[in-house]
């Protein structure tokens, strides 16, 4: 394993900013000081470019097994290195569904074989599989994933007496995607009472709309409270929600946490005449006021982490009409330049985006010595340059399915190096593929 010294960068790490010299050996950051020296390292001038913990995304859709005709472990934790995001959790909808540990097992399998990046996968819940579920080891898994809303396969998990066995007997956290079904399949039918088959991308967010949101995310915590359980509820898309979780406590103290998803920040309802169907997610993209409260959210506190939700589709996939293109897309390799084009813009801090994207994700996650700058920790490091401006084309996407929602726009800033658990990974368009990345383990 290679010795690196990274010289002169403005380390942004634990709320400072600071310019100092780091030593990265055996895999580690072994050394933070001025003026250091290591003969043997390979050495890396850093000056004027900032050093941050990489990102660490807990929701992301690789789609291995079974759907690899959109992406797969190896091109989507490629696309995430790029992107500066140095650990995955990634999620169980996959073909099959990872419904029992043996399935479980075989994701971790292919990661360890293929995966660029440090990663994590969820056990999944359906109505069915309570056994499985309870044989989760917290350890060495990040979490149980609960759709409360529709999704791949045998997913759906609406029976109340399920939800309640989960929410009472889960081992570890347990991260939820809430949107009310029964509401959705509501706005469904009215919308299709008036327009028949002719649904247009603009009316996604009335038919999956905040009410369903707010339904089902205040269930989540009302079953939270009455159990104790800990829950994550993912990619939160409106104002309303916001108020459900609490910034007066500590965030390891926090027994509910919410993420912030990359694409409800950054788009808005007014950008489905441009974007259409690759701006189709689920949670839909809402309104401009769900995307200023959703940032409000992440700002103060009620929201604790920002991620991807990267769920890569086919091109031909999303170019088909409104109703048949399904939800997702792409965005591992350009969360981070965004949220760096959204500090320039100056809507959020550096601080505040390592925060959110490294540092709040060990704490969530219990995650064992990763998230943060500090001797002895992993090397999980991104070096960014602020002033380096790149337009995002077809010609520099990662993704297998080459193509992404930003397509056309421009970043001000991009990532130069990439460090995954000490190895250089990623320098300047290049890629090290000899070394993979490592499962993440859990101090719990």
């Amino acid at each position: 394993m290679n010795t690196y010294l990274i010289k002169g960068a403005t380390l942004v790490n634990e709320g400072q900013q600071f310019i100092a010299d780091v030593l990265v050996k055996n895999g580690l950051i072994e050394k933070i000081g001025q003026s250091l020296a290591a003969p043997e390292a390979q050495e890396i001038n850093a000056d004027g470019l900032y050093l941050l913990p990489g990102m660490i995304d807990d929701q992301v859709h690789f789609r291995e097994p079974g759907l690899t005709h959109k992406a797969d472990i190896f091109t989507e934790s490629m696309a995430a290195v790029a992107g500066g995001i140095t650990s995955f959790m990634e999620m169980p909808n996959t073909v099959p569904n990872t419904l029992t540990q043996d399935l479980l097992a075989d994701k971790y399998q292919i990661a360890a074989e293929t995966s660029l990046a440090n990663y994590s996968f969820y056990m999944g819940a359906s109505n069915d599989n309570i056994e499985e579920v309870l044989k989760t080891d917290p350890k060495n898994v990040c979490g149980i994933k609960v759709f409360m809303g529709s999704s791949t396969g045998n997913m759906l998990v609406d029976n109340e007496k399920t939800l309640e066995n989960i929410f009472s007997k889960a081992p570890i956290l347990v991260a939820t995607h809430c949107e009310d079904e029964a509401t959705i399949r509501e706005n469904l039918a009215k919308f299709k009472e008036q327009y028949g088959e002719d649904l247009t991308i603009n009316m996604h967010p009335l038919i999956r709309s905040a009410e369903a949101c707010y339904k089902s995310s205040s269930l989540a915590v009302e079953l939270a409270k009455r159990y104790q359980t800990r829950l994550h509820i993912l990619h939160i898309s409106t104002a309303r929600e916001i108020a459900l979780f609490d910034n007066s406590i500590a965030l390891k103290d926090k027994k509910i946490t919410a993420e912030a998803c990359v694409h409800h920040l950054w788009f808005n309802d007014q950008d489905y005449a441009t974007k259409g169907n690759f701006i189709k997610w689920n949670p839909a993209v809402k309104t401009a006021a769900d995307q200023a409260g959703i940032l409000a959210g992440v700002l103060a506190d009620n929201i604790d982490v920002i991620a991807t939700d990267h769920a890569p589709h086919t091109l031909a996939e999303k170019q088909q009409s409104y109703s048949q293109a399904p939800s997702g897309g792409p965005l591992v390799q350009h969360a981070l330049p965004a949220l760096l084009e959204m500090h320039l813009q100056g809507k959020i801090s550096l601080e505040k985006i390592v925060e959110k994207t490294a540092h709040n994700l060990a704490i969530c996650f219990d995650i064992e010595k990763r998230g943060f700058i500090r001797e002895g920790y992993w090397a999980d490091l991104v070096l960014v340059n602020l002033n380096d401006p790149f337009k995002v084309t077809p010609v520099n996407i990662f993704y297998k399915c080459a193509w992404s929602p930003f397509d056309g726009e421009t970043f001000q800033a991009s990532i130069t190096h990439t460090f995954v658990s000490g190895n250089l990974a990623y320098q300047n368009g290049k890629f090290v593929t000899s070394e993979l990345g490592k499962r993440l383990s859990f101090t719990r």
